[in-house]
């Protein structure tokens, strides 16, 4: 049987889409301020150390292989470097360029929502928070 959503749950969800909205809307606005897709920028900002191409398909909730064409377009721009694993010549790392570690931290000044949105809950709120929209998820 289906209901309506109670006024609560409609406030609820409704703040869980402008939290998403200004995210999205602050982190699309600082990568095209690069001339960057918010993809493009989400890896790089993965990168800004070396890291394993997988770390950054993880970030982006991507397969490496969809990856690809993202640190192509971003190696392109001078911004990012491929280099095998020191420790595992079969790993690809990806590492922001000097240039790219410079977008890194523009990206980082135009996102300062996006870089820390639960900064003015306490540790144990945002451990509360994550509990409870955990266990939405797993309802």
């Amino acid at each position: 049987m289906s209901h309506a959503p109670d006024e609560l749950t409609v406030e609820v969800v409704g703040l869980i889409a402008a939290i998403t909205r200004r995210y999205t809307q602050e982190a699309e606005a600082a990568a095209t301020a690069h001339g960057l897709t918010p993809l493009q920028a989400k890896a790089l900002l993965a990168a800004e150390e070396p890291v394993p191409t997988r770390r950054i398909a993880d970030r982006l909730h991507a397969e490496p292989s969809n990856v690809t064409a993202i640190i192509d377009r971003l190696e392109s721009r001078g911004l990012a470097e491929r280099s095998l694993d020191p420790g595992d010549r079969r790993v690809k790392r990806v590492a922001a360029t000097e240039a790219g570690r410079a977008v890194v931290a523009d990206l980082r000044a135009r996102m300062p929502f996006a870089a820390a949105p639960l900064a003015q809950l306490s540790t144990e709120r945002r451990e509360f928070l994550r509990e409870l929209l955990q266990g939405v998820l797993d309802a």
